[in-house]
């Protein structure tokens, strides 16, 4: 089975990937976050002097494709996680299962003010953050087929797994 997890920076995607490749403990599972495949830094386009982390083209879609290929026959459970996830149709194609974590912008930006993962964030590229996700992760159709999530409170979980079961 192959799961594809969407949403906003910091919606809490990577949790939820964690939690179920912990629920489906005796099978076989990876998980593939996009992050891990965004190109050299200097290969990415800069937006005021910071990289553009949020752009399509900070993603190596090749290589993260190949890594999906790849993992699919090797592992019963591959989950697919990241910002871009629903970008391209030829990972779409690939997943049995979507899920869509959906944030307020109020939460987002509550949340990102936090994360100092990469160090603190100008209010500028967290609005950045923001409208490219509505620009290039909002795609409809896939949405429309994903089961939607709130981020805003803990997840239901067994809702998840019904979700996932059937």
């Amino acid at each position: 089975m192959v799961i594809s997890i969407g949403g906003v920076s910091n919606a809490g995607k990577s949790r939820l990937a964690e939690q179920i490749a912990s629920y489906y403990s005796d099978k076989s599972v990876i998980i593939l976050c996009q992050d891990n495949y965004a190109r050299p830094t200097p290969d990415i386009p800069k937006i005021k002097g910071h990289t553009n982390w949020e752009i399509p083209d900070s993603i190596d879609f090749d290589r993260f494709y190949a890594a999906l290929m790849e993992s699919i026959s090797a592992y019963d459970i591959v989950i697919a996680e990241g910002l871009f996830i629903c970008y391209e149709d030829r990972l779409i194609e690939l997943y049995d299962k979507s899920i869509y974590l959906s944030v307020s912008r109020e939460t987002f930006f509550e949340r990102k003010r936090k994360d100092h993962r990469w160090g603190k964030e100008p209010e500028w590229y967290m609005e950045h953050i923001w409208d490219s996700n509505n620009k290039y992760c909002n795609r409809l159709e896939y949405r429309a087929k994903a089961f939607q999530l709130s981020g805003e409170e803990p997840v239901d979980f067994k809702s998840v797994i019904r979700y996932l079961k059937t």
